[in-house]
């Protein structure tokens, strides 16, 4: 029987409107409120939980269901959303479609499809959002991997396969043959980019797109691989020549790779890909550059950040989804083959 998502800090970080975002310690900071970025990773999860066909709780049934109403009512008549909610249910902010609009638009791409009973609602909700198309890389990119899921379910729809295309042709060239990233520096969520070409090269048939795609994230595996362990690009960003390993590292960083992996497996059938979420899910049990469990396994908590005396302690939303993410995958995709063993 497949085990049920260790949802037990999820939970306690929620209230009836969705996933509070900051914790001091294990305890949620309620005065910080909620954000689109968060509960749209919430949703995220729990749809692919219940997609999966896992067992799960009832009361993280209704998370799903509060996290969903939360990302539909974040948005505007124009598409655009609002990012942050006080603890009252008070939105504030302006709309906009930075970060938090791209993760909107991933969530409700996962939800269109699963057999959510406002599968239809959060279809109309992404084509209004569809409309945009931001100049920032990563709302667009996160925005695409939504679109990756509208195709996926329904393969003709228009809006799904133009914001998909477009999400992957914003994608620049990289600067030079021996270091094909499009900046000199590698930022934040980076694996995130190659999966949008990796998902887009498949569902839109467009074989060198998935060649790029799978080519860059092989190389991204390369430079953020130390010995036998990860070592992530630390949340102020690496360039060629800095120190290594850096830090502060990021769990989300992780996942973010291992989402990457996930679909590199499901695009080309190669099994070799699983060693980069047996590593992901090895970073958070302790395999890291500071030897030091990310993850606790009895409650599903995420630590914060890795540092090279130790770990940040404080167990927030991000942290916390990006663990649970990563398990699940490491889960998802125990029973699939290597290559070598299929040969």
């Amino acid at each position: 029987m497949t085990p049920m998502l260790m949802d037990d800090h999820l939970l306690a970080l929620s209230d009836r409107y969705g996933v509070f975002e900051h914790c001091l310690g294990a305890v949620p900071r309620r005065e910080h409120g909620f954000c689109v970025d968060d509960v749209s990773r919430a949703l995220i999860l729990l749809t692919r939980e219940r997609n999966s066909g896992a067992a799960v709780s009832v009361e993280a049934g209704r998370l799903a269901s509060r996290s969903l109403s939360f990302v539909l009512e974040a948005q505007d008549e124009d598409g655009l959303f609002v990012n942050r909610r006080a603890v009252d249910g008070t939105w504030y902010g302006r709309a906009s479609a930075e970060d938090h609009w791209g993760r909107g638009m991933w969530s409700l791409g996962e939800v269109v499809q699963s057999a959510d009973e406002r599968r239809d609602k959060a279809l109309d909700a992404f084509e209004l959002g569809a409309r945009h198309r931001p100049p920032f890389l990563r709302s667009m990119v996160f925005a695409g991997l939504g679109a990756a899921g509208v195709v996926a379910a329904e393969p003709d729809n228009e809006a799904g396969r133009s914001l998909l295309r477009d999400a992957a042709d914003r994608i620049p060239a990289g600067m030079s043959a021996g270091w094909p990233w499009h900046d000199v520096r590698l930022t934040y969520a980076n694996a995130a980019i190659p999966e949008v070409l990796i998902r887009g090269g498949l569902l839109l048939e467009d074989p060198r797109m998935l060649k790029r795609g799978l080519s860059l994230l092989d190389w991204l595996l390369d430079v953020e691989i130390i010995g036998n362990h990860l070592s992530v690009t630390p949340a102020g960003g690496w360039s060629q020549g800095e120190l290594r390993p850096g830090f502060d590292q990021q769990p989300i960083e992780v996942a973010a790779l291992v989402d990457a992996c996930s679909a590199a497996v499901e695009a080309s059938g190669d099994g070799s890909w699983l060693r980069g979420i047996t590593m992901g899910n090895a970073w958070f049990e302790g395999d890291n550059d500071a030897g030091v469990e990310m993850g606790n396994p009895l409650t599903g908590a995420g630590y914060d950040g890795l540092h090279a005396d130790g770990r940040n302690d404080n167990q927030g939303a991000e942290s916390t989804l990006a663990y649970l993410m990563v398990v699940q995958s490491a889960r998802l995709h125990a029973a699939v083959p290597s290559e070598q063993e299929r040969s």
